[in-house]
């Protein structure tokens, strides 16, 4: 059975067993195209498989039917019960897992990794496993060189820890051992067909000539590979040439590249295609579990025909929906090209989904990890939202984050009338946690207030006074809060005028803020997160001269 049946079987027994166990084909149908939106572009081949299953499933006891949904671990969700959150457990072994995180070198981690990285790391750290990095570098077009670096750094603000880093560019002389092997066995060829000719052959069922070509005749030009024009030759893996999907038929395993490595130079042309270098790595070194996206189906169905050629066993593959966020940039070429083009600053460019944006932002990697483990491993697609992540963070940084005053663009006012002299305010760093302490902030009838703060009316100034506002003079009012409530005045921030700190904030879409802070703020440090009142969270980002730069993370 391969995947594509199985889904179409799993449908079939939750079918089947909501009905007294016959499923109906047209129903099942249904649940797919609802459920597995992907899959709807193969609805002409489903329709027919589907009835052929229903068959097969409505031949079996009920007995039967319960003892294959608990071998898939499927359950009829009734409408009293809760929708599933979290990892499931894993199929297979728990005992000595292996899982691997395998990004390609084109850029750095973005929130999209996350839904690979973080479901590996939480099924290795629940089963003490062994989590593998492995960079996936035989595209040499695909390797942006920083990267190799890079990576490892944002799964360590990420909180994951590999246990080993393996680099498949250090492992060619496998691939080629393993590529020689598989010709020896009858189970690869080295195909002289140009493209078009093999394409036209594949689709219409029918084996290339060079298919039939002897073991000694395929070492021969196995032998003299390089020597070759790129697109002159390469090696297929044999198939199934009937197999309804064309682009499993006799699919490539080695090509010619003429391409600079930036590990290798120029010291190989026969590169391992994904599926080849893929599905060996993942064999030797001991996956038990391989966590894919569902665009990987096909590839895993390619890579099946590799282990049976060689009689290994399959590790558990688990296919998962595709991660949708909206309002980010997560394509890491597309990044790359607005940095160089100069649209975005860096790869921590605030409008980025990279994951050293959101950290410079001062997002928690936590709120992070628990959204994607909260996701889990299943074949719908899931998305997420900026709103969310905001919830799970604002929920870190509240009790972290103390509070401070901000104004911006500020207007230094005198307030007339006011005759109490300095003053010395106490506020509490934090409201709900005094033990850290007041910040003092002087007021002496003279303060900087924001210039949006002014209008005609009466407002308090926090703790301080109220004052009665036309254009941009102010005339002392009353002094207490009371005297506000009772006359509803507007409560607004304000700097003192002789103790303050020059403030700009980037926000989230790259546009600044610049005003005054208070000067409590000359005691951070960077990378501190304090909560700007009626502005929101921030980062403290750099030190600059006389200006404190923040980074907005959200409200």
């Amino acid at each position: 059975m391969n995947d594509l049946e199985e889904i179409v079987y799993k449908h079939a027994l939750l079918n089947a067993a909501k009905h007294k166990g016959s499923a109906n084909p047209g129903a099942v149908i249904g649940s797919i195209m609802s459920q597995e939106p992907d899959l709807r572009s193969k609805a002409k081949e489903i329709g027919p498989m589907a009835g052929k299953i229903v068959a097969k499933v409505n031949s079996l006891s009920l007995d039967e039917q319960k003892e294959e949904m608990e071998k898939f671990n499927l359950e009829v969700k009734t409408q009293k019960q809760v929708k599933e959150v979290g990892l499931q457990e894993l199929p297979g072994t728990h005992e000595n897992i292996v899982l691997r995180f395998a990004p390609n070198p084109s850029g750095p981690l973005h929130i999209g990794h996350t839904r690979a990285a973080v479901p590996n790391a939480e099924y290795v750290k629940r089963h003490d496993g062994k989590l593998i990095l492995r960079i996936e570098d035989t595209d040499p077009k695909r390797v942006f060189e920083p990267a190799y670096e890079m990576i490892p750094e944002d799964l360590e603000w990420l909180g994951i820890h590999p246990d080993e880093i393996v680099y498949q560019s250090d492992r060619f002389e496998i691939y080629y051992d393993y590529a020689r092997h598989l010709i020896e066995k009858g189970a690869a060829y080295m195909c002289t067909c140009d493209g078009a000719t093999f394409k036209e052959l594949k689709d219409d069922c029918k084996a290339c000539p060079c298919r039939s070509n002897s073991v000694n005749e395929n070492l021969e030009l196995w032998e003299k590979f390089d020597t070759m024009e790129a697109g002159e030759a390469v090696l297929r893996l044999k198939t199934d040439i009937q197999h309804k999907n064309p682009a499993i038929r006799d699919w490539v395993a080695m090509r010619l590249v003429d391409e600079k490595h930036p590990r290798l130079g120029n010291k190989y042309r026969i590169y391992p295609m994904m599926n080849f270098s893929v599905a060996l790595d993942d064999h030797l070194m001991g996956m038990t579990h391989v966590l894919r996206g569902k665009d990987h189906l096909a590839n895993s169905e390619k890579q099946k025909y590799l282990y049976n050629h060689m009689g290994w066993d399959v590790p558990e593959f688990i296919h998962y929906g595709r991660l949708k966020m909206e309002d980010i940039t997560l394509s890491t070429s597309k990044a790359l090209a607005g940095i160089e083009e100069g649209i975005y600053s860096g790869w921590d460019d605030p409008r980025l989904g990279t994951l050293r944006a959101v950290a410079r932002r001062g997002i928690n990697p936590k709120a992070i990890y628990d959204l994607i483990t909260e996701i889990g491993v299943k074949m719908a697609d899931s998305a997420i939202s900026w709103k969310k992540i905001y919830g799970l963070n604002r929920n870190l940084l509240e009790p972290i984050a103390n509070r401070y005053f901000f104004v911006e663009n500020p207007i230094l006012v005198n307030v007339n009338g006011y005759e109490a002299g300095s003053v010395v305010i106490e506020r509490p760093l934090h409201a709900d946690y005094l033990d850290r302490g007041n910040r003092l902030l002087t007021f002496d009838g003279s303060a900087y207030l924001a210039f949006n703060d002014l209008n005609d009316g009466v407002v308090r100034l926090m703790d301080a006074v109220n004052a009665e506002v036309s254009g941009n003079k102010l005339t002392y009012h009353s002094a207490t809060f009371e005297d506000a409530r009772d006359i509803k005045a507007k409560i607004i921030q304000w700097v003192p005028s002789n103790e303050n700190v020059n403030v700009k904030i980037v926000m989230d879409d790259a546009s600044l803020k610049r005003g005054l802070g208070e000067i409590a703020l000359r005691d951070l440090k960077v990378g501190d997160i304090v909560q700007f009142e009626r502005i929101g969270f921030a980062r403290l980002d750099e030190i600059k001269d006389d200006e404190l730069i923040f980074y907005f993370a959200h409200k």
